[in-house]
């Protein structure tokens, strides 16, 4: 399989590298010239106009790591062909808009892909395989505490939730099994922040689940204390037992007694392009595929709505099946 890459900014070029290395790139597209050098004296052409490359190359698929202002243009323009596409997060700023890009995927046939990779890691896969196994019961509760301190260049507002809390409310619905039903929410730019106008770095989310679980979330990105792994620290408790992910170390209570877990080396980090391309091969959808996504999607997005009305909000989610 061959892929056009459509973006060469900094998420772009790790792309790049990924895709040049497993012999599955055919051309780069990229509006800004100057972004060229960085490919050195490789082969594969290069293109400032998306159109030019799809009516003279032949793809496979396409990997979109545009600004998110770009992606639906982008996703669009791949549909046009047929060609599959991943796209990294988010869909669309603009919600709406997001859900129209999955239709418009799941009536033509057409596989969408989000690249969401928290879920992924191994200490995560193993937190999920041991709810699973029953060794905690039924979950109740579901606890994320993240803080760092990140600050970076953006062309767009700053906000947690859209950079790096939809990580944390994918690993809420990946872990549960279950989708939200209400939420409520604050987000908010802290003292301790830095003066960005319009900026949320730090947000704090309670969230009913179905089955009664209930998620607390707690986050920032101005904190100058201890940081947090980017996955954040986990609680889970259950019916039998609990969870707890701290610095990457699983600790199981149940029964009185406490087992830890620190190597995880037999749950290796799955990837999201061998997933892509797995399931291409085996024409299924793709975990994280556009329509699973979107459920976190409309997470950030309705706590954004509880926020600004500083109420508990429900959660519509349009595409339930």
């Amino acid at each position: 399989m061959k892929a056009i890459l459509v973006g060469l900014g900094s998420a772009g070029f790790s792309w790049y590298t990924r895709l040049k290395n497993q012999g599955l790139l055919v051309a780069v597209v990229e509006t800004n010239s100057s972004l060229k050098p960085k490919m050195g004296n490789d082969p594969y052409p290069f293109y400032t106009s998306l159109e030019e490359a799809l009516e003279k190359e032949e793809a496979d698929f396409l990997v979109n790591v545009t600004s998110p202002m770009a992606h639906t243009s982008v996703n669009h323009a791949a549909f046009d062909r047929k060609l599959p596409v991943l796209c990294e997060k988010p869909i669309s700023f603009d919600y709406e808009e997001s859900v129209d890009i999955v239709k418009r995927a799941m009536r033509e046939g057409i596989p969408f892909m989000i690249a969401e990779n928290y879920r992924r890691f191994p200490y995560i896969r193993r937190v999920k395989r041991l709810i699973d196994e029953g060794l905690i019961g039924q979950v109740a509760s579901i606890d994320i505490r993240f803080h760092r301190y990140h600050q970076v260049h953006r062309n767009y507002t700053v906000s947690l939730l859209d950079d790096i809390g939809v990580h944390h409310f994918d690993m809420i619905r990946y872990l549960t099994g279950a989708e939200g039903k209400r939420i409520a929410a604050e987000l908010y730019a802290p003292l301790n922040g830095w003066g960005e106008s319009g900026a949320d770095l730090n947000a704090e989310a309670w969230i009913e689940l179905e089955g009664g679980i209930r998620a607390t979330y707690s986050g920032t990105i101005a904190s100058r204390s201890r940081q947090t792994p980017w996955c954040g620290q986990l609680r889970m408790e259950g019916s039998d037992g609990a969870l707890e992910l701290t610095d990457q170390v699983i600790s199981l209570y149940r029964g009185g007694h406490t087992e830890t877990f620190s190597d995880h080396s037999a749950f290796a980090a799955s990837d999201t392009l061998t997933e892509f391309l797995s399931s291409l091969r085996g024409e299924r959808e793709a975990e994280s595929s556009g329509r699973d996504y979107l459920h976190t999607q409309a997470l950030v997005h309705y706590a954004k709505l509880a926020s600004e009305k500083r109420q508990w909000t429900d959660i519509e989610l349009p595409l339930r099946t």
